[in-house]
This record gives structure tokens, sequence and C-alpha cells, in this order.
């Protein structure tokens, strides 16, 4: 697969090719910490993973836990993807300046492999929408020889207003996910890119496949703002926690209630 940015950055394939082992494992590790994941098992003694949806990211984290320590996941998060990409763009820009814009998409990538699929974690992470966000942030910024503020605002402005508009959460990432490659090849032509785009748009998708079936058959939770006080969720019943996503408290429900079967698009969550 031919890439212009590699042709015109002119460097020998055995450098290029440590450098990007080397990008990759550190941005991998980088990934793998998942702040919903450390939280929740080391400071509320609980495990996100076993709760709402069952994955590890700030939504569900947000609407079992609540309270201050949502800003920890939000800051874990996007400061290992900022993390990442950074040192990505330090590596390839001691190597030449025309390898840093691919440089924050080869980081991006395995960071969020890492955030999805932690090594750490039984390979059971998030969805990597707050993290893939940085991302698309940091593409659009930090320098680079083809730096563009196009992917940020395209990814993250039809996020928003879907999100907004629809209080979807989901829906705004699936258009994320969607759009990502999308305008990633449009403003960067690079083969590369665009495969990587492709992979981290299409884990984000992939991720979101049981969402998708929830929004078609009306069942989708919408995000709604509560006061939590960041303390141990209710037990799962039939593997959702139903309650705490709309803001309601878990001792309302009523006692001796027969367990929720899960749902087609629950179990694409956990998987």
């Amino acid at each position: 697969m031919n890439s212009r940015m590699l042709e015109a950055a002119g460097v020998s394939p055995g450098w290029l090719a440590v450098a990007a082992v080397g990008v990759a494992v550190v941005a991998y590790f980088l990934g793998c910490f998942n702040g919903a994941v450390v939280v929740s098992r080391y400071i509320l003694r609980d495990d996100i993973r076993e709760h709402g949806s069952g994955n590890a990211g700030l939504t569900n984290f947000y609407r079992v836990f609540g309270g201050p320590l949502t800003a920890v996941v939000i800051l874990s998060d996007v400061l290992k993807a900022v993390a990442a990409v950074l040192f990505a763009m330090f590596i390839a820009g001691s190597i030449s300046p025309e390898l840093v814009t691919l440089a924050k998409y080869w980081g991006g990538a395995f960071c969020i492999l890492g955030h999805m699929f932690p090594c750490t974690f039984q390979f059971r992470g998030g969805k990597g929408v707050l993290s893939g966000g940085a991302i698309a942030i940091m593409i659009g910024i930090g320098g680079g020889a083809y730096q563009s503020w196009w992917v940020p605002l395209v990814v993250w402005g039809g996020f928003i207003i879907l999100a907004v508009a629809t209080k979807y959460v989901s829906l705004g990432s699936c258009w994320a996910g969607f759009s990502f490659p999308i305008v990633s090849g449009l403003v960067y032509r690079d083969s590369l890119i665009i495969l990587l785009a492709v992979i981290m748009g299409g884990l984000l998708l992939w991720k979101h496949r049981g969402n998708m079936v929830r929004i078609v058959k009306g069942t989708e939770s919408k995000f709604v703002l509560h006061k939590g006080s960041c303390s141990k969720a209710a037990p799962v019943e039939g593997g959702t926690d139903v309650t705490r996503a709309e803001g309601a408290s878990p001792a309302k429900k009523e006692a001796g209630s027969a367990p929720k079967a899960e749902s087609e698009g629950e179990k694409m969550d956990r998987q």
C-alpha cells in the first residue's frame, strides 16, 4: 500500500518499522489504562462492567455511579489519548515532519485498540468515544505538514448536534465512527491514513452495534442528568441496571421483581 506521506519522508524502511512498533506498543498500553474500570474497581470497589450496559466507558459510569469521580474518568480517557498522539508526534517529528500527521493516526489507532481491548482487564474495555474524540481534536492541532481542522469539526460537530437534539449519546457516537474515515479520506487522500481511519471508525461502530439495535427498536436509554453520589451500584438484574440509566434509584425497584432478560442489544454490548 502506497502512502504519499511515507514517500515524501524518504525514510529507510528498517528505521521506520522500529519507530512504528515502538509507538504502537506505547500507545496500546496507554490505551489499556481504562479510567472507568480503575475508578470503579480500585476506588469504589465495584466493577462498572457488571452494571448498566456492561460497557467500561464514560456514559455507563455516569449513569451507574454519577458523582465527581466521573471527572476522573473523563480526564483519564482524554489524557491517555493525548499522550499517545503526542508521543507518536514526537517520534515522527524526530524522523521527518512529513510523518507527523500519519503518526497521529497510527498512535491514535493503537490507543483505541488498547482502550477497547485492554490486556490488563481481560480485553473487556470501553467503546472508545471519548478517547477517539480527543484523538480527532489532536489531528486538528499540534502541527504537522498536513494539519487540518476539518476532521475534528465534522466529527465533533455532528456528534454534538445529534447527541443534544436526540439525547442519544450513542447516535452521536455512531456519527463519529461513520464520518471519521470519510472526512479523513477527503482531507488527506493518503492510503494509510484512510486505512487507519477505517479501522478506528469501524471498531467504534462495531462496539455500538447493540446501541444501533436498541435505537431502531426504540429501547435505547436517553442521556439524563442526575445527582449521583458515586456509591456502589445495585446488583445487575438480568445483565442490565435499567433504573440508573434513567436516573432513578435502584432502591425504588419493587422487591421480588423477576429478573429482566437481556435483550439482543445488551448481549452485543457485553461481547
